[in-house]
């Protein structure tokens, strides 16, 4: 073995402590053979002492590469993995398990991550929907949005909490990422006489046009109806027949099959409808409860959503279900499924 000496690198004039195959051979005595030091200095005819060092120097010139891997990060991609496979959506995310925490700061990084990766320019239209989880998460740092026009997915509701008002998830999201609210100025389920009137009205005219050619959408995915705590209004008042409900996006229901299920009133509903959502090229669902994995499922069926943010416990959920399909109530009482406790969220 050469004896260590300084050497001049020739590509850039610095000077090395130790040749390169010193280098290569103190590191793979230590890292592959699990030699010690001690063994080394006798190996290499060193002091200890010099070895720490030689380490040290294998490690900032590249010979040693050290990768310290999360054991629940792997865990979460082969979720996300097998969630793609298991829905046919583009992406999926997931995320550590938020059951008892803000979601918004554990959503949000995922939720940018997926942003990024629609390349919004501006002027390109990026649709959200309303929901408690939709409010958390404009609140967040996402991303910078420059000139990118936001625009609510539903008109406004009579409803008193803040996260059924989507303008004031739009106006947030808005301001958080610099970009530019295109707020709608219509109630969710107006009368007939009002809604031809307000077809006309340009403001609410474009809005519409936004909706036909967003660029991305970004969404909640509500639990069954007869199973939500809090339900908005307008699915109660016109007494739907929502037995067979799995999930809502923005007030437009559908079944476990992902098809519509309309409403008395619905044809007249200011919401974007499920046409425009197919055509929307990145669509992600935001969703979090093992109650929404039936309405996720059915989501991904449907063509309304082909990316998602979800957590462990909601994509195991989801991979729990039959592969063949969502059954419908009737059959999961039949079978002796219980319900679960309504969540919170």
């Amino acid at each position: 073995m050469a004896p260590v000496r300084r050497v001049e690198d020739s590509e850039n004039g610095r000077a090395l402590r130790f040749p390169p195959e010193v280098l290569y051979r103190g590191a793979w005595l230590y890292y592959k053979e699990d030699r010690t030091q001690a063994e080394i200095g006798e190996l290499l005819g060193i002091s200890r002492a010099t070895v720490s060092r030689l380490l040290a120097e294998a490690r900032a010139q590249g010979v040693v590469h050290i990768e310290v891997r999360d054991p629940a990060a792997s865990e979460l991609n082969s979720l996300g993995t097998a969630l793609e496979e298991r829905l046919g959506l583009a992406r999926v995310l997931v995320t550590p398990n938020v059951i008892g925490a803000r979601l918004g700061p554990v959503l949000a990084p995922s939720v940018a991550t997926l942003l990024r990766e629609a390349h919004l320019s501006p002027g390109d239209a990026l649709v959200v929907g309303s929901g408690a989880t939709m409010l958390d998460i404009s609140r967040q740092e996402l991303i910078p949005l420059p000139g990118v026009l936001v625009v609510p997915s539903v008109g406004g509701q009579d409803e008193h909490e803040e996260y059924y008002q989507t303008n004031e998830v739009t106006r947030s999201l808005a301001v958080n990422a610099s970009a530019t609210p295109v707020l709608l100025h219509a109630p969710v389920l107006p009368s007939s006489a009002i809604y031809r009137s307000l077809q006309t009205d340009p403001g609410i005219k474009r809005v519409m046009s936004l909706w036909r050619r967003a660029h991305c959408a970004l969404l909640g995915v509500g639990m069954p109806p007869r199973i939500r705590v809090s339900l908005p209004d307008v699915l109660r008042r016109w007494g739907a027949d929502l037995a067979n409900v799995e999930g809502d996006i923005s007030n437009r229901t559908f079944d476990g099959d992902g098809r519509p299920v309309p409403f008395e009133g619905s044809d007249r509903m200011f919401a974007m409808g499920f046409d425009d959502l197919r055509r929307v090229p990145h669509s992600i669902a935001v969703a979090v409860g093992a109650e929404k994995a039936r309405g996720l499922v059915a989501a991904a069926r449907g063509g309304f959503i082909n990316r998602l943010v979800t957590d462990s416990d909601t994509a195991h959920a989801i991979l729990a279900l039959p592969p063949g399909g969502v059954e419908a109530p009737s059959q999961r009482r039949r079978s002796g499924g219980g319900r679960r406790a309504p969540a919170k969220r």
